[in-house]
């Protein structure tokens, strides 16, 4: 008999956890009533049977000296195959019934018709093998969406969570205590990179990009080895950026009168043409709304050590005064949390926290994500 468990709400993966581990435990008992080596014995030999006919019922039927040679060896063969069963063996009678269709002087392709849907019964035992693989695949599979949901569902919370935090903010903070600093900083690195950029040669400028390697929160893309090789190898690598690409977009026989080596010239600039024209002050700014001021505490570090190998003082004193207001770690934080508040929430989700509605809907979530973590501990790996 097959399981009775009624199908699972749709979209409800807990539910369909439970249909699987008892869709899989069923066929498990029904193979667990024969004995396992039993069901493997009557799989065998269904198998082999079946093989046989498929084998022989072109082969066998018929008239010709050929095929009645091909008839004694299938009938000697299915006939050994079912003398090999143990006689205790569940369905044995269907094989015997099978190969009693095959006592005839000439067979027909009705015979072997009829011998499988006599096999059907020991076929219905030897499927139960494919059903539980199939029923632990469906297992695993369910569990695995299980995961998938638990993974939504604390996102969600995580998303609903924040809305009340961000909700719960100070809107009349004064953010621009720290919004001045920030922008007054980034603009004024901003100018200082482009400046360095324009005014120092090519070489200097990758060669001090490729240092802040050596500082994990400062984001610069490494120099594409090609053009760094090449500005450090070639005399024009002391030219500036913009003059090197203006080369490169010379044709040969112009570029020629310009440096050695055109067509090496093209394949390192030209080829680089858009990382050169993209290197700008990016990864030095500090974002808006500003990082938390565990993150900032330490990229502030970094960037002052990067900063200060290029722009003037007044640049790295804009940048220790946005370092000066992350020492006061919660006042900072309530500044950011309102600068965030004003930046990311709508006026739709500022009234959704006022009424209480994410709060409900945080209620419900929770209450999803301890049904799911249970389900994942009810339902084991398998």
């Amino acid at each position: 008999m097959s399981s009775t468990t009624e199908p699972a709400a749709a979209g409800d993966p807990s539910a369909a956890l439970a249909d699987a581990d008892a869709a899989y435990r069923d066929v498990e008992e029904r193979i667990a009533d024969y004995g396992e080596e039993t069901v493997e014995t009557v799989a065998e030999a269904y198998d082999r049977a079946t093989d046989l006919l498929d084998r022989y019922e072109g082969q066998a039927t018929g008239t010709g000296r050929e095929n009645f040679k091909n008839f004694i060896q299938f009938q000697e063969q299915f006939a050994s195959l079912v003398e090999e069963l143990p006689d205790d063996l569940p369905e044995r009678d269907a094989f015997e019934a099978a190969n009693d269709r095959f006592d005839k002087r000439r067979l027909s392709e009705s015979d072997f018709a009829a011998a499988r849907d006599r096999l059907d019964a020991a076929g219905d035992i030897a499927g139960l093998l494919d059903e539980r693989r199939e029923a632990l695949a469906e297992y695993r599979e369910a569990r695995r969406e299980v995961g998938r949901a638990l993974a939504d569902v604390r996102e969600e919370i995580a998303e609903r969570e924040r809305l009340v935090e961000l909700g719960d903010a100070d809107l009349d903070a004064p953010v621009e205590e720290i919004r001045d600093p920030v922008e007054s900083y980034n603009e004024a690195v901003g100018e200082a990179f482009a400046e360095f950029k324009s005014a120092a040669s090519a070489r200097e400028v990758l060669s001090f990009v490729a240092a802040t390697e050596d500082y994990s929160l400062v984001g610069f893309r490494d120099p594409p080895e090609t053009l760094r090789e090449y500005v450090e190898t070639k005399e024009v690598g002391t030219e500036p950026i913009a003059d090197l690409l203006e080369y490169a977009r010379y044709s040969n026989s112009k570029l020629d009168h310009y440096v050695e080596e055109p067509t090496a010239l093209k394949r390192a600039v030209a080829t680089n043409e858009t990382y050169l024209e993209r290197l700008d002050a990016d990864p030095l700014r500090l974002d808006w709304p500003p990082r938390s001021a565990a993150d900032l505490r330490w990229r502030i570090e970094d960037l002052i050590s990067v900063v200060a190998r290029f722009a003037d003082d007044e640049v790295v004193a804009d940048l220790r005064t946005v370092q000066s207001l992350v020492r006061d770690g919660d006042r900072f934080e309530r500044l950011r949390t309102a600068a965030e508040a004003k930046t990311e929430l709508s006026d739709d989700e500022r009234e959704k926290v006022a009424s209480g509605a994410v709060e409900d809907e945080l209620a419900e979530l929770r209450a999803e994500k301890e049904r799911l973590e249970d389900a994942r501990e009810e339902y084991p790996e398998r």
